[in-house]
């Protein structure tokens, strides 16, 4: 699945597909030769990420798509020559209207900003028809597995299952695609992950992986990975690629954390039926998401460092990131 032909997904559409892009005069100077690539959530961690490598990588020209075009970090975009524009993810005609004119886009959905399934499918399946209709040459989509079909309806995990049914609802349309499969984000261990202090004096990590593995990745490293794929439509259109920089056991991302930090950190051990009596908002959805970790989804670490060489390692990016734990 890190590298996984579609049948039927690879063919370009038609130039008749094609609708007429802006005039170049309504375009920023340095726009107007390019290629456009629409990126969503680019003022979000993700998109941003993409936004930034496509600007850095000058092959496309770039537009931010957001709810608030007047917003900081909009209006950073707009500064270094990107096209911005408002888009509304729940409406079809400012989707239609944002993605008028581009050669491809990437789309990024987020289930953590409603915590809701269902939302997150519409908004997923509305681009794709948007982009069907349009004759997109390009969609990177930000997808993931979907645990629940996977699982046979033992496991579910919301923010998963959403995503994979998307992905799967573009395949059937024939958009030229490609998914992206993240691994679990290395800023995690900065907030959500951070070391807990015991009242022994060391630190522990409470994440119930036993001694499997498991993939992660910097989400500010993932741009530079889709720009990649941008430039390269003819090796990954049709294609589920899985990203991750390495996979370590919790036991070594505690390890890294205890040489950088100069703190004794290590692996709480803590089983799935033990985090699931946590009993903080959102652990059994969590807890779903270990159990399918722990089954070794494919991510691709090779193909991830030759997409971007300068993809860190987990010690890399602590390293760089030694503030987040002054704290401690």
């Amino acid at each position: 699945m890190s590298l996984q032909e579609r049948n039927g997904t690879s063919q370009f559409v038609s130039a008749a597909q094609i609708r007429s892009p802006p005039s170049p005069l309504s375009l920023p100077g340095n726009m107007a030769n390019r290629k456009i690539i629409a990126v969503f959530g680019a003022t979000g961690s993700q998109g941003g990420s993409v936004a930034r490598a496509i600007l850095e990588d000058n092959h496309f020209a770039l537009r931010v798509l957001t709810r608030d075009v007047a917003g900081k970090k909009a209006l950073v975009f707009q500064d270094l020559g990107a096209e911005v524009v408002r888009c509304d993810l729940d409406d079809s005609a400012s989707v239609e209207e944002a993605l008028k004119g581009v050669y491809g886009a990437f789309v990024v959905t987020n289930f953590w900003d409603h915590l809701s399934k269902e939302k997150e499918v519409c908004q997923g399946k509305l681009v794709a028809d948007v982009a069907k209709r349009l004759g997109l040459k390009h969609v990177v989509y930000s997808g993931l597995e979907n645990v629940d079909r996977l699982s046979g309806g033992t496991l579910k995990v919301l923010h998963f299952d959403g995503k994979g049914e998307v992905e799967e609802y573009f395949w059937s349309t024939g958009v030229p695609m490609t998914s992206v499969r993240l691994a679990a984000y290395f800023e995690n261990f900065l907030t959500l992950w951070k070391p807990v202090k015991t009242s022994e004096g060391y630190y522990t990590l409470a994440l119930p992986m036993g001694d499997v593995p498991m993939d992660g990745i910097s989400v500010a490293d993932v741009g530079a990975v889709v720009s990649s794929i941008f430039a390269s439509p003819e090796e990954f259109v049709g294609k589920a690629v899985g990203l991750s920089a390495e996979a370590l056991t919790i036991q070594q991302y505690a390890d890294a954390l205890s040489r950088i930090l100069g703190k004794d950190i290590r692996d709480a051990k803590i089983t799935l039926e033990a985090f699931e009596k946590l009993g903080f908002s959102g652990v059994e959805e969590m807890a779903s998401m270990f159990r399918f970790y722990q089954m070794k989804p494919d991510r691709d670490i090779k193909l991830t460092h030759r997409l971007n060489p300068k993809t860190r390692s987990f010690s890399q990016f602590i390293s760089e990131n030694q503030g987040a734990f002054k704290d401690m």
